[in-house]
């Protein structure tokens, strides 16, 4: 396909960002690589070989409202469009149980998972209901959270309950506009944020318990298929996660 799809994706510097990252820039993608460490954004461009002329990298804290426009605005200059958002940035709080978690804790995970969504959300809307041709398509990155929390995830099951709604809302709103929505929920992915599960995760029977992880690129795999549907198609909920983790049924 021709080098003219645009695609925006939060928290590129490590794990499912940079895995979507190289697999939309594999496949001929114009990426924005959005996140807090530019050289961690830097670092996945690099990992892209010759598609890294087609990344631009922006620092940015997805919660903050200014420095969410910048990213578009800088995108708009540079690639002149957006049809996809990867709205993956996301954070938990390590906290045992609820009752000891700190309101800054609380507010910062909502600031990044919820609002963050939000915010770039808004941002890509804007620009795709007005550009020529209209539409496109918005990715929210959820997970198996939004469904059947952890222990001691409060935060982190909360928001992703609530960046369930913001895609049944996105996908109602953005119908005029032929803007799609989907949301990929994955459960226990090869990133650092789920390296403790081969040491063992904490089970609501009070145990301790290994549990298994699968390939990452897995997921950027999943995020190229969705992108690449043309716009009367959807994938409203995808659920993507090691066989054999406990999740489906009583453990």
């Amino acid at each position: 396909m021709a080098n003219t799809r645009v695609a925006v994706i939060t928290g590129a510097g490590s794990g499912v960002g940079r895995s979507a990252a190289l697999a939309l820039l594999g496949d001929g993608y114009n990426v924005t690589l959005v996140g807090r460490r530019l050289d961690a954004l830097e670092e996945t461009a690099q990992l892209a070989g010759d598609a890294s002329t087609n990344t631009l990298a922006v620092s940015a804290d997805a919660g903050k409202p200014d420095a969410v426009a910048n990213v578009f605005k800088q995108t708009m200059d540079a690639f002149g469009r957006v049809d996809v958002l990867f709205n993956n940035a996301g954070i938990g709080a390590s906290a045992p149980s609820l009752e000891q978690l700190t309101v800054e804790q609380w507010q910062s995970v909502v600031d990044i998972n919820l609002t963050g969504t939000f915010l770039c959300t808004r941002e890509a809307m804007l620009i795709m209901k007005d550009q020529d041709p209209m539409g496109g398509r918005i990715i929210n990155n959820g997970s198996i959270s939004a469904y059947v929390p952890r222990p001691g995830s409060a935060p982190y099951t909360a928001t992703k309950h609530g960046v369930t709604g913001l895609t049944r809302s996105t996908s109602l709103d953005g119908r005029k506009y032929n803007i799609a929505c989907s949301q990929i929920d994955i459960g226990n992915a090869a990133t650092p944020m789920t390296a403790k599960s081969t040491d063992g995760q904490m089970q609501p029977h009070g145990e301790m318990v290994k549990e298994p992880r699968f390939d990452v690129k897995h997921v950027g795999e999943q995020v190229l298929y969705i992108s690449n549907l043309p716009l009367d198609v959807n994938v409203q909920f995808l659920t993507i996660m090691a066989t054999k983790m406990p999740y489906i049924g009583r453990g």
